[in-house]
């Protein structure tokens, strides 16, 4: 048999050889977790990767099904005392997936509306304002509360479940192109503002300027930049992410090339721009500028903890149990700079998770498309919260606080989440949490 897979970028054999088959990764992987099954684990679905590279396995629908249950939490690359580059290989493998397995129209249907909204803030302005009017109007609380939400596909039940509280003044506020530094300039900074992060998250994208301001930062936000392409990446759309990385960086390049940083308030956007380099490495016109852009980019955790705090705290007396998104402990391993940046408010305790490896189920797109066992991974990390006994929730990652809020309130504990700069920018502002 010939190999599985294409000729572009196909999975790198000598990455494959690097897995030992030693069963470390079993344990961190939130699939293995839950059905204990080989095919759904790390290893087990590098040996698939083997197969295919060997021509004794080819990408049938049933292949493609173990790599559509992976979340891409990265819980193996922290795990592996080998080293492998289990990121690389799925990344390799999903745009081949993509290419060669025909999905169910359903399916393609439901891929198709998810990626033709999500990347596009002024097509989700449009759906927040019908949100609004579903919340405001008091139907969502019918809809919840007569049961009709389940009369609708599962993945539509899903949809509405995370749906955060929307505010039309946050959905249509635009940032300023220029923020000054407060006292003397100590960093000249880009900022990104997201896709569902300025619609939906517009309190988090004001808090980050407050705070890098307050800090000494000038704050840079190129008004053209669009989506950096992460749920594509992530997904396995490959040339849809470039394309997408390309406009990126041509909207940096042109409105913030002088900037020190850029500064992201997203675990998964940021493990995605860090990644623009190899994502871009065959484009003669791109690959240089793309490394660049990525070695420019650090989560708003990492430039915090690097700068000595400037701005008096004040006290926060509230406890919280911090929750490490995927995507920034196991993608950018960063795990050390939020907990920093959040000993540094006063009276605010912070309380560890239980097994804080295990993806809380969100994923990107993963509690959409896959809900059910989204759900489960969510019912867990909602009772291992519970367990801390804190007042509030904080993360890094928009995705991860929906999800966690879901399931918490689905257990009957709705518990209150913030972003962990809201925290900061609470403190230095002496101002309270917002509800």
């Amino acid at each position: 048999m010939s190999p599985a897979f294409d000729a572009h970028h196909p999975p790198d054999e000598a990455l494959v050889a690097d897995c030992v088959h030693c069963g470390f990764c079993l344990p961190a992987c939130p699939t293995y977790v839950l059905w204990g099954r080989e095919t759904d684990s790390p290893r087990g679905r590098i040996a698939l990767i083997k197969g295919g590279l060997e021509g004794d396995t080819d990408i049938t629908d049933r292949v493609a099904r173990h790599f559509d249950t992976c979340l891409g939490c990265m819980a193996c690359v922290t795990a592996c005392p080998s080293g492998v580059q289990y990121d690389k290989l799925l990344g390799a493998t999903r745009p081949q997936i993509e290419r060669r397995v025909d999905r169910p129209l359903a399916d393609r249907l439901f891929r198709r509306l998810i990626f033709g909204l999500f990347p596009y803030p002024d097509r989700l302005r449009v759906v927040a304002l019908k949100l609004w009017g579903y919340q405001k109007l008091g139907l969502q609380r019918f809809a919840r509360g007569s049961g009709l939400l389940k009369l609708l596909p599962e993945r539509l039940q899903a949809m509405e479940a995370v749906m955060p509280p929307i505010s039309l003044r946050g959905a249509w506020t635009d940032a300023p192109a220029r923020v000054p530094a407060v006292g003397e300039r100590r960093r000249r900074v880009g900022l990104l503002l997201g896709c569902v992060q300025r619609v939906f998250f517009d309190d988090v994208n004001a808090a980050t300027i407050r705070v890098l301001t307050a800090e000494g930062c000038e704050v840079v936000i190129p008004p053209s930049q669009g989506c950096c392409g992460a749920l594509m990446l992530h997904a396995g759309l490959e040339e849809d992410a470039a394309a997408l990385a390309r406009r990126f960086i041509d909207a940096f390049d042109s409105e913030a090339d002088d900037v020190d940083t850029i500064v992201i308030n997203s675990a998964g956007c940021g493990s995605s721009l860090k990644e623009y380099g190899h994502l871009l490495r065959d484009d003669p016109r791109y690959a240089a500028r793309a490394q660049a852009l990525a070695d420019k980019c650090k989560d708003i955790s990492e430039l915090l903890a690097e700068l000595e705090p400037r701005a008096p705290r004040h006290p926060v007396p509230i406890s919280v149990a911090y929750h490490d998104a995927c995507h920034l402990q196991h993608a950018q391993g960063i795990t050390a700079a939020p907990r920093q940046v959040l000993a540094t408010i006063p009276e605010l305790d912070v309380r560890e998770i239980p097994e804080a490896g295990i993806c809380c189920g969100s994923a990107g797109i993963y509690n959409l498309v896959e809900p059910r066992t989204a759900s489960d991974l969510g019912d867990r990390k909602a009772a291992h919260i519970r367990t801390t006994g804190a007042d509030a929730v904080v993360s890094s990652n928009p995705g991860c606080l929906l999800q966690i809020a879901s399931r918490l309130e689905q257990a009957g504990v709705p518990t209150r989440t913030y972003h962990m700069v809201e925290l900061v920018d609470a403190s230095i502002r002496g101002a309270g949490l917002p509800v």
